[in-house]
């Protein structure tokens, strides 16, 4: 139970939101179809949650065998604001990269299990979507390919929690593909993908210095990164604004245009990061949940964990309102 237990915390447990959120909304979705299953949709979820834990594993794994986690302590000593914290439970000598490995297989070998009992009752169109997203999640940091160092990882990220993601437990849990679960998985993934290109400008120096091309340090610019940044965010929003337009959203889903403050919050925290890197913001209630703030600033990452937080968050309450809205109309 205690090996168990360590995985699932270095695991990165707080980023399951980014994929437990769209899983149990394309369920909602799902619900309201004729030949919906909650047996398999389950199994969906539960397949989605240990694919993600074992994806960010490996992230761990190719990560450390590519550069060794020590690069981070000597950003932070030539001055880099580099967090320090990856890769900590290897550095510290509590497991080894053959230990990491077997808990990256298991909790991969446990996805693949309840994607056959899937495929079983769905067919096809579940192995090549399961197939397509595993290929996807090794090449984010993994040889040959190794995506997310040439500038494609933010891309590579959205697609997989977004479209690939909800398509897949959406048609797990009913056997049919639908125009309006493609309508809200675009956004998602544009949200998602938000989370992790925020991180990216925030660790554009220390990607730079060390050769990982992530999308930041592909655009170079600093005005250039927020200039995308913001489009991104624009983007997500106009995607369910043109479901609606389109006839294949209800105009109730208008209700996640409630999160556009946490956007603008979001963004402001960008900008003053690109400008003003040492000024310090404390947690506001609009930003959503920010658990154990006082040990983080103790660890000096406030300024990273604000941020990140603030993404997942503006993910979170964006999938909560949505799930809320299908409930709704589910119950009419």
């Amino acid at each position: 139970m205690n090996t168990l237990r360590f995985w699932f915390r270095n695991a990165r447990t707080k980023a399951l939101p980014q994929s437990i959120l769209p899983a149990v909304l394309a369920l909602c979705m799902a619900s309201m179809e004729a030949g919906f299953s909650i047996y398999l949709g389950l199994s969906a979820l539960l397949g989605v949650i240990a694919g993600h834990l074992g994806m960010n594993l490996f992230d761990d794994y190719f990560d450390y065998k590519v550069k060794s986690s020590e690069f981070r302590d000597k950003m932070a000593r030539k001055g880099f604001r580099a967090r320090i914290s990856k890769c900590a439970y290897i550095t510290s000598g509590a497991t080894d990269l053959k230990h990491l490995l077997f808990a990256c297989l298991a909790f991969s070998a446990a996805a693949v299990i309840l994607g056959i009992v899937i495929w079983w009752y769905r067919g096809n169109v579940i192995f090549y979507l399961a197939l397509i997203t595993a290929v996807l999640g090794i090449s984010y940091s993994g040889a040959p390919l190794r995506l997310s160092y040439r500038g494609l990882g933010e891309i590579l990220i959205g697609l997989m929690f977004g479209p690939l993601l909800m398509i897949g437990v959406f048609y797990a849990a009913c056997g049919v593909f639908g125009w309006p679960v493609v309508f809200v998985s675009v956004p998602i993934g544009l949200l998602v993908a938000n989370i992790v290109y925020t991180h990216s400008i925030m660790d554009f120096e220390p990607d730079k210095e060390v050769g990982k091309m992530t999308f930041a340090v592909l655009l170079k610019d600093k005005n250039r990164m927020l200039a995308c940044l913001l489009l991104l965010l624009l983007m997500a929003f106009g995607c369910i604004i043109g479901g609606v337009i389109a006839g294949y959203l209800s105009a109730y889903y208008l209700l996640s245009l409630l999160t556009l403050p946490m956007a603008v919050s979001l963004f402001y925290l960008m900008i003053e990061f690109v400008r003003k890197p040492e000024k310090q913001f404390v947690p506001r209630w609009w930003m959503g949940p920010m658990s154990n703030w006082q040990n983080i600033r103790a660890a000096g990452i406030d300024w990273f964990m604000i941020r990140w937080f603030s993404a997942r968050n503006l993910l979170s309450f964006f999938c909560l309102i949505i799930i809320v809205v299908n409930i709704i109309l589910m119950l009419w």
